[in-house]
């Protein structure tokens, strides 16, 4: 389940890109002011009334740079502003990018019904194939056998080689019933472990939505100004912070499954069972994943897969592919993100 994230810094941010061009721009505005009007200011402090203005205008941006608050509310109103012009061109609300997100996941998991469902159909296939090969090669042996005891030494020699290619196709086969069938389990644990993802987002989108509503109509932006002013934190951005983070890790699990969702998919295409053969480069491609790759959807389970497809038992495919059902349960895995 996740675990509460460090909330992202504000430059890592889409406001965070407006932020920057602004300071740049801004800081572009004063090198150009100083460079035009160098000679005005300065004349301006060859006068005694013009050096108390600049001492002092000087004072109140050092005052500013030192004093927490006056830093505090600063950057406050810049973030603001910068969250309030990217919020035109970009959906900027976490309630409305979780709610997209919901969408995603419920797209997905119709896609990755259909493809559970696609390599079943494979399994079975190829389940077929070496059965069937396996009768051949008894059939061939038998043949050898009587050839032999006729010494009908072509007939022999024949019948041997053919059963040991069907015995090397099984071989080549079987790897690639063991890859396939842990991508079956990964794929049928990734789809249970989305739907609960997408449950728990619409709870808390249900919960948050009206929460988030009266916490905007108590807090006024004057009165967000004036709690960072006294260093307290701001309920408002505190919570909008928590439904970022959740907005964040659901953004990576999403990501994840159409990662492997796209990687899976190229595998089946690389499998032309009609013909017997198959690419290594898929194959390659799932055993790098099973090495290599963490997963934010899976897990600790994927140790578990990954271990229970090496156990000597096979996976039923006779069993009905999953459907979406709800799941009434009284927990939510983001519920730690507003402790």
């Amino acid at each position: 389940m996740s675990q509460p994230q460090k909330s992202k810094s504000f430059w890592s941010k889409p406001e965070g890109i407006t932020g920057g061009i602004f300071l740049l721009g801004f800081i572009g505005l004063i090198g150009f002011l100083i460079f035009n009007f160098f000679g005005f200011l300065l004349a301006l402090s060859q006068t005694p009334l013009g050096m108390a203005a600049l001492l002092g205008s000087l004072g109140v941006l050092i005052f500013m740079a030192l004093d927490n608050k006056a830093r505090s509310l600063i950057s406050y109103m810049y973030k603001s502003s910068m969250r309030w012009i990217t919020g035109l061109f970009v959906q900027m609300d976490p309630i409305g990018i979780l709610k997209n997100y919901v969408d995603d996941l419920k797209a997905n998991l119709k896609k990755m019904r259909k493809q559970i469902v696609q390599l079943r159909g494979q399994m079975h296939k190829l389940k077929e194939m070496m059965y069937n090969n396996q009768k051949e090669i008894k059939s061939n042996l038998d043949l050898a056998s009587q050839a032999k005891n006729g010494n009908e030494n072509k007939v022999v020699i024949l019948k041997t080689r053919k059963a040991g290619r069907l015995k090397e196709s099984n071989l080549k086969y079987a790897d690639l019933y063991k890859r396939m069938e842990v991508l079956y389990r990964v794929l049928s644990k990734m789809y249970d472990n989305s739907e609960i993802l997408a449950e728990d987002i619409e709870d808390q989108v249900k919960m948050k939505e009206q929460e988030r509503k009266a916490i905007m109509a108590s807090h006024s932006a004057m009165k967000s100004a004036m709690n960072i002013i006294k260093g307290d934190s701001d309920k408002r951005m505190m919570f909008d912070q928590a439904l970022e983070a959740v907005a964040d890790d659901v953004s990576k699990k999403v990501g994840e499954m159409e990662n492997f969702m796209e990687m899976s998919e190229d595998f089946m295409n690389s499998i032309d069972l009609q013909n017997g053969i198959f690419e290594e480069k898929g194959m390659a491609m799932l055993e790098k994943w099973e090495r290599e790759s963490t997963s934010l959807l899976l897990g600790g389970e994927k140790d578990q897969i990954l271990l229970d497809s090496e156990k000597t038992e096979t996976l039923d495919l006779s069993s009905p592919v999953k459907k979406a059902v709800e799941l009434g349960r009284d927990s939510n895995q983001y519920d730690k993100f507003f402790d």
